[in-house]
């Protein structure tokens, strides 16, 4: 068995594989990872391969402490990659982005693919079906542009994320929702049609923790998967084993 971990900026998810088989799926704070790891290692003592990438707070050296129990493996930018990268600034490339495109890639082989992964940001990446990576963009995510609309004016209110009733906000909190939530709704699917243009039969996966409250509001035809970043980082495990 083995363990993904994804540290992201906001939070630590982790999940729990026996191969390709998906088994459970753990989510703490930043300050809460070492009871969230006790707990694994509790309830999952055959877990013995830790997969990990940190784009957060926490630095790999704090996972040593487990190297006596457990074998940690941390995917950073000298690892090897399933793709050409032809970003112009390969090393401020996002790791998380290159694990989405890594796990792109490998399960989605000789196929182009747009990774739309909405989080704390939204971020696209894009592999062509030559398995090379081009680059992508990066935007404010869904409670970024909340928090924005109130930190930077004197009486807009801090509003939790909503579906909104109708495009048409008919109150201050419905204008709010209507134009943050329908908003990264219309850029998703600008940014779509713009790739769909030029790529034939592209692959759209959405992932993310706002991938399940976004999906059911886009008209393309996408991948919904909010763990995808956790099972890439299984497969690019697999990968770098099997090409070691």
């Amino acid at each position: 068995m083995r363990l993904a971990i994804d540290i992201g900026n906001t939070l630590v998810k982790a999940a729990v594989y026996e191969e390709n088989t998906f088994i459970e799926r753990f989510q703490f704070t930043a300050d809460a990872y070492e009871k969230g790891f006790e707990k694994i290692l509790l309830k999952y003592p055959d877990c013995l391969d830790w997969v990990l990438a940190s784009v957060g707070q926490i630095s790999s050296d704090q996972f040593k402490k487990y190297s006596s129990s457990v074998r940690v493996h941390l995917v950073d930018h000298a690892a090897k990659f399933p793709f050409i990268n032809h970003y112009h600034t390969p090393q401020t490339l996002g790791i998380d982005r290159m694990i989405l495109a890594s796990g792109a890639v490998l399960k989605y082989p000789k196929q182009a693919r747009l990774i739309i992964d909405v989080g704390t940001c939204i971020t696209y990446d894009f592999v062509d079906a030559q398995d090379v990576y081009h680059g992508g963009a990066i935007s404010p995510g869904i409670q970024m542009r909340y928090k924005a609309l109130h930190q930077f004016t004197a009486k807009l209110p801090l509003l939790e994320k909503l579906q909104p009733d109708d495009f048409i906000g008919k109150s201050t909190a419905g204008s709010i929702h209507s134009g943050v939530v329908l908003g990264v709704v219309h850029e998703i699917e600008g940014f779509i049609d713009q790739y769909e243009q030029t790529n034939e039969n592209i692959i759209i996966i959405l992932t993310g923790g706002d991938a399940d409250f976004l999906a059911k509001r886009l008209k393309n035809t996408i991948f919904a998967h909010s763990n995808f970043l956790l099972d890439s980082l299984n497969q690019m495990f697999q990968y770098q084993t099997q090409n070691d």
